[in-house]
């Protein structure tokens, strides 16, 4: 059976976030992510998390300057002392919530002939940081986003993601599969998670091409569901997605798999 983690940073979003927790709980999500938890002490969150019976089953890295446009800076040549820095901030936090997997953003290519250069960042603050959660049997995630959502982005496909797990050789670095993402892009989301199963190390959905409710669109969730079960792929399911309208309202494609 599937198990579904509501993503606190577009569900549920005519709530402060705090109160965000209570509201998962209350609608019988068992786990909980969400972008970034800095704005708040990691005590805070704890607490949440405690008083609600919920299990924070993942966030990301400081992402640099997320509201200038950055969208990370795993893969950014000359912020390596910054990335280091955020390492260690998310460890300190995901210790304090139990979270056993962190996902480091890679960031945004603003000029081709650099790829190179960044592609050999990347790999040395992956393996940076890989080394500092297997510290505290953590797991680091990256992830394949789409060229629609993040133009720019350094890294787009499910191939590029798994590629990179090959170069690094570091056993507790996974690839974030994003269904919206991979439909995107790709397609064929079946084959795709088939082909790469044993490198997933976290699923996240929505609906597409507007990123709603996984009940509408071009993707059939349930036959994707009932896929992953009989794959025997026992990880979470982060429901990544913008509601339509107010989150309860449109929970009525979870109650199968409650």
């Amino acid at each position: 059976m599937p198990r579904f983690a509501a993503n606190l940073s577009m569900m549920f979003n005519d709530a402060p976030f705090l109160e965000r927790f209570g509201r998962a709980a209350s609608a019988g999500f068992k786990g909980v992510e969400y972008l970034f938890p800095y704005d708040y002490a990691p005590a805070e969150l704890a607490e949440r998390l405690s008083e609600h019976g919920l299990s924070q089953v993942l966030f990301n890295l400081p992402p640099g300057d997320f509201a200038a446009g950055e969208r990370g800076i795993a893969a950014l040549p000359g912020r390596e002392a910054e990335f280091r820095e955020s390492v260690d901030r998310a460890v300190e936090y995901a210790q304090v919530l139990a979270c056993p997997k962190l996902h480091a953003m890679a960031g945004l290519v603003s000029d081709e002939s650099q790829r190179p250069r960044m592609h050999e960042v990347y790999l040395e603050n992956l393996r940076y940081a890989a080394q500092r959660l297997a510290e505290h049997d953590m797991r680091l995630l990256i992830e394949p986003i789409n060229t629609r959502s993040i133009p720019g982005y350094f890294i787009n496909l499910q191939s590029e993601g798994h590629a990179i797990l090959a170069e690094l050789g570091e056993s507790n670095v996974q690839v974030q599969m994003d269904f919206f993402h991979a439909q995107v892009m790709e397609g064929d989301l079946a084959a795709c998670f088939k082909r790469f199963q044993a490198g997933v190390g976290h699923i996240q959905i929505a609906g597409v091409p507007d990123r709603h409710e996984p009940d509408s669109g071009e993707v059939n969730y349930p036959y994707l569901f009932a896929m992953l079960d009989e794959a025997g792929y026992d990880g979470w399911i982060g429901c990544e997605y913008i509601p339509r309208d107010l989150t309860e309202d449109g929970l009525d494609w979870l109650a199968p798999w409650r």
